[in-house]
């Protein structure tokens, strides 16, 4: 009997070691997991920190940009490198983003639409500030409204999805006109000026009307109405640039004058144009510095 029982301890000490063992595993992978994560992360802020800095970085510059070490920062960029994501330039020994990351940046640009990004700013806009939005794009005749979002108790306008802008006379239409460089606009800011009636014709500088309009839109980054393309409404509009700093869309907020801040400094404006500036960047828009 006492055998029996000496050599069940014994079974049972032989037995600790191993399930020791194995708690011991199971609370390894979890460290490992984390470790793993944690590398990747570092890696992709490295990747991230070089297409900030412009595509291309001195060892020194990128780690300071993205706050580790040069030499932590050296060992991810071999990992890079040998993945095709990052690249060394041998006569500046600068590293650059590789082949593999410009696959990547293309296949992005290509899914790039700058209706689609816009559309959940519209949302938003529509149910914070309860404002009617659009989004708008230039076409053959003009900036046309593309996306068009209202409120519960929406403001009666007379445009809808489709509907052309003023270039002169809609703050959509002078973002256009303000931003984009193209001759074919210009003709046609010309033209709607030579169709207009003098009272709208008076709103206008006297001696530079398209000129002066391009001037304060380039000033200020956006544009803003009162009462000038329709009776009663104010309106405000900000720009949506694409990867190429091209503008490429404009997004629009309006409201009856009577109880709508039209001023791009106002609540609906900063709303606005931050919603814009959001919109940019996801289509891979890099503000230059001044």
């Amino acid at each position: 009997m006492e055998s029996r029982k000496t050599a069940r301890s014994a079974a049972s000490k032989k037995e600790t070691p191993a399930r020791d063992a194995d708690a011991g595993a199971v609370a390894t992978a979890p460290r490992e997991r984390r470790q793993r994560v944690q590398s990747a992360q570092t890696g992709m802020a490295v990747l991230k920190g070089l297409a900030r800095l412009g595509g291309r970085a001195s060892l020194s510059g990128l780690a300071a940009s993205v706050g580790e070490s040069p030499a932590k920062v050296h060992r991810y960029l071999v990992s890079l490198i040998e993945e095709g994501l990052v690249a060394q330039d041998p006569s500046t020994q600068q590293y650059l983003l590789g082949a593999e990351a410009m696959m990547i940046g293309v296949a992005a640009m290509r899914q790039a639409d700058p209706v689609r990004i816009a559309e959940p700013a519209l949302v938003r806009l529509r149910e914070s500030l309860e404002v009617t939005c659009f989004v708008a794009v230039m076409g053959n005749k003009g900036p046309t409204i593309i996306r068009f979002e209202e409120p519960g108790l929406p403001v009666t306008v007379n445009v809808r999805v489709g509907s052309v802008m003023s270039l002169l006379w809609s703050s959509t239409g002078r973002v256009f006109l303000g931003l984009l460089d193209d001759t074919r606009v210009l003709g046609q800011a010309q033209d709607e000026l030579a169709h207009a009636d003098a009272d709208l014709r008076r709103t206008l500088d006297a001696n530079d009307p398209v000129g002066a309009l391009r001037r304060d839109v380039q000033a200020a980054q956006c544009a803003s109405v009162r009462d000038t393309n329709l009776k009663g409404i104010s309106a405000v509009s900000a720009p949506i640039f694409d990867q190429t700093g091209k503008l490429c869309a404009a997004l629009t907020a309006l409201g009856a004058s009577g109880g709508f801040d039209a001023s791009p400094d106002g609540p609906v404006g900063q709303a606005l144009r931050a919603e814009a500036a959001t919109a940019s960047r996801l289509l891979g828009y890099l503000k230059r510095a001044d």
